[in-house]
């Protein structure tokens, strides 16, 4: 997952950008490069990754027997533990020396940014995402099973919904056995947990509320949590309690269209755009386009949200080992909505769905 020469590939890529250095805290910038996934404390945890240079990881000297027993101690990278009364910043400063421009990890604190640029008041600051961005879009063999894993996991999940689903249950204590079901199925940590029912469902970012579920409900249960490997989950499916009406019906068979014929569009030499048109011109012929309020799809891998996107604008050529969820949605404000997710993975001459659930409206109760 995290081979030992990840190290040398982004200090290559560090030189080819016109960097001097990055500074990767805490975060899945950082335990992309070597594999540790640190705590993000106020003490500065640090690897310095030098376009010409060894690499090296500043480390508070309590946090160094996990830093040594993570991945990042099978990577030859240099351990420099610091105490309490040390300046972690001036170390690293005085390491590196001059250097005209280093790239920041993307999620840094803006307390450590701005400590670095007390540090190092002549280098220009960027993000480390210029540099990383092509690594991390290209899943590994490796990182592809991951996600497949994370995958079926979520899958089980989806396949428990119908015994928790019923009229009388809120939103609430049904995503309270989910949850349960998420770490059950062998997540590490649940990042979210969605269940829209009614009118909630016209709402794609619905948090869990205490409305009751009511006879013949549409429910939109979007679902997904990290996986020990540190690489996530995300599905969406639909469920209705009872009859569903005609009206919904109707958008649902646009919506599993659009989401089958994104699906099959993607491959290589394909843009990111194109993907997300095509979902979008089937919702659109039907009149439903302005229902479709969201991108199709979002990257996804030790973030649940990461590149690329699929949206429009997005001129990225797919390439095989990107990762991606395709996810068109329908909301009719006030009323319903429906929303079908599958990740999906890049290959050589196609997309590799991850989520085998049936994309089927599943009727329960």
């Amino acid at each position: 997952m995290y081979p030992v020469t990840r190290i040398a590939r982004v200090r290559e890529a560090v030189a080819a950008s016109g960097l001097d250095a990055l500074l990767l805290t805490p975060g899945p910038d950082l335990r992309y490069v070597c594999g540790y996934d640190a705590h993000a404390l106020e003490r500065l945890t640090c690897l310095v990754v030098p376009a010409a240079g060894e690499a090296f990881m500043m480390v508070p000297r309590l946090e160094l027997p996990a830093a040594q027993a993570s991945p990042a101690g099978r990577t030859g990278v240099e351990f420099v533990p610091w105490d309490e009364t040390d300046d972690p910043y001036a170390v690293v400063a005085k390491r590196l020396g001059t250097v005209g421009a280093v790239g920041l990890a993307d999620r840094m604190w803006a307390m450590q940014s701005l400590r670095f640029r007390e540090a190092l008041p002549g280098a220009e600051q960027a993000l480390a995402g210029r540099v990383l961005r092509e690594l991390r879009m290209r899943k590994s063999p490796a990182e592809a099973a991951a996600l497949r894993a994370a995958g079926a996991a979520i899958d089980a999940v989806h396949e428990l919904v119908p015994s928790l689903l019923r009229a009388g249950r809120t939103e609430r204590q049904v995503g309270r056995d989910i949850a349960d079901a998420i770490m059950n199925a062998g997540h590490a940590t649940i990042d979210f947990v969605i269940v829209g029912s009614g009118p909630n469902s016209a709402s794609p970012h619905h948090e869990l509320s205490d409305r009751v579920i009511q006879p013949g409900d549409p429910v939109v249960v979007d679902i997904g949590g990290t996986m020990p490997s540190g690489y996530c989950s995300d599905s969406t499916r639909n469920y209705v309690v009872g009859e569903p009406g005609k009206e919904y019906l109707a958008y649902f068979e646009v919506l599993r269209r659009a989401q089958e014929v994104a699906c099959e569009f993607v491959k290589p030499g394909v843009t990111c755009e194109a993907v997300d048109a095509a979902a979008r011109e089937v919702i659109a012929d039907a009149g439903y386009g302005e229902y479709f309020i969201h991108r199709t799809g979002h990257g996804i891998g030790l973030e649940s949200h990461e590149e690329p996107y699929i949206v429009a604008g997005n001129t990225e050529l797919m390439a095989p080992g990107f990762a991606f969820s395709i996810e068109p949605g329908i909301y009719l404000p006030g009323r319903h909505g429906a929303r079908i997710e599958d990740i999906v993975i890049c290959g050589e001459s196609g997309g590799e769905r991850l989520n085998l659930t049936t994309r089927d409206l599943v009727v329960v109760g």
